[in-house]
């Protein structure tokens, strides 16, 4: 980014802004006292094992479910009192892809624009061609790395301010992986899109984070610019990991239990 837009960016207060949030399922605490400040612009890693709090965090940040305690902010607003109006800003792609299995890409594309004013429809169908995702096959009979490109192109198509990444890559191949973190995520955050994104692939989000943040146990562990932690520790961000949340990546299963 320019320093202009960073500048810009910083004054606008951050695009995703957590303070003291605890989140419980009945008496089990899965997230603890969390204060957390994405800048706007950025791309940001959220990391941790399998338990760590990641899903439900999403959860809350989409306005799916209320905090125990603390505060949640999506460009300046709560998405639990504004869930409607902030999804008209904000993108988002579930870990596991839905939709209607007899509905085709460009239907579901068709759908969207009913419901966002600012659909862009043409870029929708240039990504589903890049991904290489036939527009008229049902749903129901995509492959699942097919089915998450769709979520991704829909979840773009209204050019949002935020976008939120629930393991985007998770059964995509290397190829199809490459596309949507360089590609994608590269470009949106060119064009100062905000990234937001949960993930088990250290290595592939290091080269494209600038910040990350660590779960482990409900409980921030460890958050910042990426350069300047691993510049600070001397280490790759997957030691990094491995030091705070006591794993190596590839011990880390790649599903998440739901709580």
């Amino acid at each position: 980014m320019s320093a202009e837009t960073t500048t810009t960016a910083a004054a606008a207060g951050p695009a995703l802004e957590t303070e003291a949030l605890t989140v419980s399922y009945g008496r089990t605490r899965v997230i603890e006292e969390l204060t957390l400040a994405v800048p706007r612009g950025s791309v940001y890693a959220l990391l941790g094992r399998n338990g760590a709090g990641k899903s439900s965090l999403l959860r809350v940040l989409l306005g799916q479910r209320p905090p125990a305690r603390g505060r949640v902010r999506l460009l300046g607003e709560d998405p639990w009192a504004r869930r409607t109006s902030l999804m008209t800003r904000v993108g988002v792609v579930p870990e596991e892809p839905d939709a209607p299995p007899e509905m085709t890409p460009a239907q579901l594309s068709a759908f969207c624009a009913r419901l966002h004013s600012r659909w862009n429809a043409p870029a929708v169908t240039e990504r589903l061609r890049r991904f290489e995702v036939p527009a008229g096959r049902p749903f129901g009979r995509l492959s699942k790395g097919q089915k998450g490109a769709v979520m991704l192109a829909l979840a773009l198509g209204h050019s949002p301010e935020l976008l939120l990444l629930d393991d985007p890559t998770l059964g995509l191949d290397v190829v199809a992986r490459d596309a949507v973190f360089q590609e994608v995520i590269g470009d949106l955050a060119d064009r100062g899109t905000t990234v937001f994104v949960s993930t088990h692939d250290l290595r592939a989000i290091e080269g494209i984070a600038d910040h990350v943040a660590i779960l482990h146990g409900g409980r921030l562990a460890l958050a910042g610019p990426m350069e300047a932690l691993k510049a600070e520790r001397g280490l790759s961000l997957e030691q990094i990991f491995a030091s705070v949340a006591g794993t190596r990546a590839a011990d880390t299963p790649f599903t998440e239990a739901r709580s």
